[in-house]
């Protein structure tokens, strides 16, 4: 049975087989036991590499009194759920996001997110937003990409919409997009492969 370490656009954890492409952390959130107790401990929400030197993250046992591993779909789901890059093992993409927010330091960055978590819907017209901004349709996750709608789903993309203008629910925090829209795109992957054709 799956860990319910598996997050989604929305910041939900969820358990689910599918592993993603992104890991990260924000703090210790599971008993002795592996259950899932409070969704957040600490501010600092980080999304890593699935591999960094000798680590490979794999899907199983949470320790305890450890941080819990957590899974992403892609780069831009993890985006949506608040989390940014690590210092660590991203660290050009944690440099080059924190120069497009203007925060002093990680500190201050994830406060500024951490802000924005706790709002974590907002008004925007689509076609303002840029490629990786998650928004809400119907109740339910979709993804901007290539002037198309893309639905979320734990292992891939599962519907394509066209249409990209008009108002919408954003989910993605205004600081994440803000990064977004200048281009920018990280090491990892921005938009899972599994899309439909």
């Amino acid at each position: 049975m799956p860990f319910q370490n598996r997050v989604t656009p929305l910041g939900e954890l969820i358990a689910t087989p599918e592993r993603g492409l992104v890991y990260g952390n924000r703090g210790c959130l599971h008993d002795e036991r592996g259950r899932i107790r409070r969704q957040w401990q600490v501010k600092r929400w980080i999304s890593c590499r699935l591999e960094f030197r000798d680590r490979h993250r794999a899907a199983g046992p949470m320790p305890p009194r450890r941080y819990t591993g957590l899974f992403f779909l892609d780069d831009a789901t993890a985006l949506a759920a608040g989390h940014r890059p690590c210092a660590e093992c991203r660290n050009a993409d944690y440099r080059s996001f924190l120069a497009l927010t203007g925060a002093s330091g990680a500190d201050d960055l994830d406060r500024l997110l951490h802000a924005e978590r706790l709002r974590p819907f907002h008004s925007a017209l689509l076609e303002d937003l840029p490629d990786g901004a998650f928004v809400l349709e119907d109740d339910a996750p979709f993804v901007l990409f290539g002037h198309e709608l893309l639905r979320w789903a734990p292992g891939g993309y599962t519907e394509r919409r066209s249409g990209t203008r008009g108002e919408t629910t954003l989910i993605t925090p205004p600081t994440s997009v803000r990064v977004l829209a200048s281009g920018w795109s990280g090491s990892e992957p921005l938009i899972h492969p599994r899309r439909p054709s």
